[in-house]
């Protein structure tokens, strides 16, 4: 049960994280140019792993498995990228 809170948690946070990863990523491509684009990648490069690098930092005090928390986080951001980019690709 432990692993399975840790895991819903790590959901919720990486969602969350996303989010902003899908904001910076739209506020990116609404640009021509390649540099603001770098740099937006670049962005979410460091919001990926301020999400990741948070859990593993508050692995002390969260009452659940870090370890499910940290591999969820990462699925949901990965899939919150994924989603932005079907939605985004259909248009």
């Amino acid at each position: 049960m432990n692993y399975l809170w840790g895991a819903l948690a790590g959901l919720v946070w990486g969602a969350l994280w996303g989010g902003l990863n899908i904001l910076i990523l739209k506020k990116s491509l609404g640009k021509n140019d390649s540099n603001i684009l770098m740099a937006g990648n670049l962005a979410r490069m460091v919001v990926d792993l301020a999400a990741l690098l948070l859990v593993f930092l508050l692995r002390k005090i969260l009452p659940f498995s870090y370890e499910a928390m940290l591999v969820a986080t990462a699925v949901a951001l990965s899939v919150t990228s994924l989603i932005f980019a079907f939605r985004y690709g259909k248009k």
